[in-house]
């Protein structure tokens, strides 16, 4: 079930961050985390199943740009592989789809989840070399929002 994410969730959804640390996230990472779900958080969805949160992934809009950002997607590390990532980019990208005032949609990953959003189309646009810290770098990708 997705839905949205509400600051009751917070604790847990960091807890997802800290069970995919190191392999997909540096331990810096944790505090920008923070920073998001309190001041940043726009759209943040919560994929929960049997009512235990295993995924999340947010959107933030950039209007003056016909820009939406999709913002620190994090699956459980148990159930990566099982389709629980694929719905929720899904889902917001559907939803991103009924919005004419978004032309582009883009990601900003590290080098170890960028072929997943090449799956859905994502090209990629740039890469910085540890940007997000020491031996994670930027990818940045973007694709066409579809208004069908």
């Amino acid at each position: 079930m997705i839905r949205r994410y509400s600051q009751k969730d917070k604790i847990k959804v960091i807890d997802l961050l800290r069970r995919n640390t190191p392999k997909y996230f540096d331990p810096s990472e944790e505090q920008y985390l923070e920073n998001y779900l309190t001041h940043e958080l726009e759209d943040y969805f919560i994929f929960e199943e049997n009512s235990e949160i295993i995924g999340a992934g947010g959107i933030n809009y950039l209007p003056e740009e016909k820009l939406a950002r999709i913002s620190w997607d994090i699956i459980d590390l148990k159930s990566h592989g099982k389709g629980i990532g694929r719905t929720l980019i899904q889902y917001r990208l559907n939803l991103l789809s009924k919005n004419q005032d978004i032309d582009i949609v883009m990601v900003r990953t590290s080098q170890h989840a960028y072929k997943f959003y090449a799956k859905f189309g994502f090209e990629l646009e740039k890469v910085e070399q540890d940007f997000w810290a020491k031996d994670f770098h930027l990818y940045q990708m973007k694709i066409r929002n579809d208004h069908s």
